[in-house]
């Protein structure tokens, strides 16, 4: 974002460090307490306590307070830090072209090692405000490398995380494999000083350490295209009011649409997912119903005023009457018998961003919390839902594609005007939404295994149906 504040950027950031002072951190970040630090090893092959989560400092606030010369020195301090790492991850941005791919993963490694050093120090005031903006800095160069070479950003991200760089700092987890653990690379310890950029970027990655519970035993030829389920714990989802709220109104938009077939006495998510079962397990079902019956839905769910909002100031769709107008009024062009259409000029630079930064706040009723984060090409305009919530409660490969993923990805296309890709990812049960970016048919989509997942309960009651034939 910095790029788009233009030469005052630096002044805009420098503001905003001075604001955070006195409104992120309490009082007690003014006075001289020596943190006790439980310090994260950095070193590849280091098995360490919890190694991707920066552990929260505990305060010995027996010291004086800071004096007012110290409390200067130390803003200045933290604001200087400010402006220089805001200034490299700007011109990161700026200079791809410039950079070479060995440069860009030696700053990358060289500001891993800064916040390593900060870590050692995370009690004093400047260090503490001074983490982000490095941290910041060594995001916007992961997505420079992604903007450079996208395979090369897998093999030094694979490599780094979650040692090195957690996974939940990462601008994209897509094709990033889930370690339960720090992997070792080799018997001996290494720091991250004594790696080469050839070791980082060369790499490949190595299989997610996800322990599975073994497939069932095969009975027939059915359980060779099983897809195994998600291992990792299951996450408790809490609903705030509006989540509830939206809820109701959707699973009363999808009773309609489904002409009264799509019922459930059951509560919440689980009774919304009984739903869609049911309305997929109906008499020759096929896809394209399904997917009507959601993009429907959704249409219901945004209300007739909010779509063409979205299509002008976001997709850059001028409606017809405009054109028409334009012609006969203003261009004075004789209207003829034929039929004009909407003119697209988008969707603007600015609608992925700006669509990641609402979409979470409408759609965590039904796929739980999300965060922005940046698409495979390293542009922003992706969101990570950390856990989805359709996918863990269900459980069903067929309900993801033709009732989540296929019919979100039509209704923007179709009816908002904006490519959309949905990415999940069943080992882990993240989903990546990725705005702005074209989708790729389900059968040439590596994101969507064939087969069903191993525990879904819909598979028997599917088996010879036109759904079956639909899930995979």
């Amino acid at each position: 974002m910095l790029s788009l504040l233009g030469k005052h950027g630096l002044v805009v950031v420098m503001f905003i460090a001075t604001l955070s002072i006195f409104l992120i951190y309490p009082s007690s970040a003014f006075s001289s307490q020596k943190p006790r630090l439980n310090r994260r090893l950095v070193g590849v092959g280091k098995v360490t306590d919890q190694p991707w989560q920066l552990r929260a400092s505990t305060y010995d606030t027996s010291n004086s307070s800071l004096d007012a010369e110290n409390l200067f020195k130390e803003t200045s301090s933290a604001l200087s830090t400010y402006i220089k790492y805001f200034a490299k991850s700007r011109n990161s941005f700026s200079n791809v072209e410039k950079q070479t791919l060995e440069e860009t993963v030696k700053e990358i490694m060289d500001l891993s090692k800064d916040i390593e050093s900060v870590h050692t120090t995370l009690g004093s005031f400047s260090s503490s405000l001074s983490l982000g903006s490095i941290k910041y800095a060594r995001y916007s160069l992961l997505q420079s490398l992604m903007r450079m070479d996208y395979a090369t950003y897998v093999n030094v991200a694979s490599f780094l995380s979650p040692l090195t760089i957690p996974r939940d700092e990462l601008p994209n987890v897509q094709d990033i494999p889930f370690y339960e653990a720090p992997v070792s690379t080799s018997d001996e310890e290494t720091t991250l000083s004594a790696l080469s950029m050839s070791t980082v970027m060369n790499t490949p990655p190595a299989k997610s350490t996800i322990t599975r519970r073994k497939p069932p035993s095969k009975t027939n030829e059915e359980d060779d295209s099983l897809v195994p389920d998600c291992e990792l714990p299951e996450k408790a989802f809490e609903d705030n009011p509006l989540d509830v709220v939206l809820l109701a109104i959707f699973r009363n938009l999808v009773t309609q649409n489904s002409d009264g077939k799509a019922i459930s006495d059951k509560p919440g998510i689980i009774g919304l997912l009984e739903q869609g079962r049911v309305f997929m397990l109906q008499p020759n079902q096929t896809a394209e119903a399904q997917h009507k019956m959601v993009r429907d839905t959704l249409g219901g769910l945004m209300t007739p005023v909010l779509p063409p909002v979205f299509r002008l100031f976001m997709s850059g769709i001028i409606p017809k009457r405009a054109v028409r107008f334009v012609k006969e009024k203003i261009l004075s062009e004789p209207v003829t018998d034929e039929k004009d259409t909407d003119v697209q000029f988008g969707p603007w630079f600015y609608a992925p961003y700006f669509t990641t930064i609402v979409t979470p706040l409408f759609f965590q009723f039904l796929v739980g919390p999300s965060i922005p984060n940046a698409r495979k090409d390293g542009t922003a305009g992706g969101l990570i839902v950390e856990k989805c919530k359709f996918l863990q409660e269900s459980g069903c490969k067929g309900l993801c594609l033709h009732q989540c993923k296929l019919p979100a990805q039509q209704f923007f296309q179709d009816e908002l005007g904006m490519p959309l890709t949905v990415s999940p990812n069943f080992e882990t049960q993240e989903c990546q939404w990725s705005f702005g970016e074209v989708p790729k048919p389900p059968q040439e989509d590596p994101s969507f295994p064939s087969g069903c997942l191993v525990g879904c309960d819909s598979r028997k009651a599917m088996k010879g149906t036109l759904a079956d034939s639909d899930c995979g």
